[in-house]
This record gives C-alpha cells, sequence and structure tokens, in this order.
C-alpha cells in the first residue's frame, strides 16, 4: 500500500508541477472517461430501480379485470359533445 500511495503522491506533485494548459490536459484526459462511466453506471441503475417502481411494469396486481363497455342496461343517454373549436 505504501508503494501505491508513493507512486500516487509523485505522480499528483508531477501534474501540480506542470504549466496550465499541460495540467489542464492531463486532468481532462482522465476525468472525461472517468466521468462519462460514473454517468453511464448511475443512468443503467436508475433506469432498472425506475422501472422496478413503476405501475406499469412493476408487479401486476390479482384484481379481476374491468370490462371496457358498460352493458346496454345500464348505459346512460350521454349529451352530445360540443366542439369548442380549440386544436
Amino acid at each position: 500500500m505504501q508503494q501505491i500511495a508513493g507512486w500516487w503522491d509523485s505522480f499528483e506533485l508531477w501534474v501540480a508541477g506542470l504549466p496550465f494548459i499541460p495540467q489542464f490536459l492531463v486532468v481532462l484526459v482522465g476525468m472525461v472517461p472517468v466521468s462519462f462511466a460514473i454517468a453511464y453506471v448511475l443512468d443503467r441503475t436508475l433506469r432498472a430501480l425506475l422501472r422496478v417502481l413503476d405501475r406499469k411494469h412493476g408487479i401486476e396486481q390479482a384484481l379481476p379485470a374491468v370490462p371496457d363497455t358498460v352493458p346496454a342496461d345500464l348505459a346512460v343517454d350521454a349529451r352530445p359533445t360540443v366542439q369548442s373549436g380549440a386544436h
């Protein structure tokens, strides 16, 4: 562990000693792939979690199916619809 810590400290000192533009490029080359990897993992994790919690994709409830149509003896004469002209 001491060797890894020593290597990291020397790398840090090397980057800190660089002029601004090379320092920026070294950090950019290191951080862009790491940031994309973190974003990808978070995206996949949250997508799976939200899919489980979503009512459309969750566990089906054991309730009887409700028919889409109303029987004729229960049907009430509906008033005609009025078009408002709005689109």
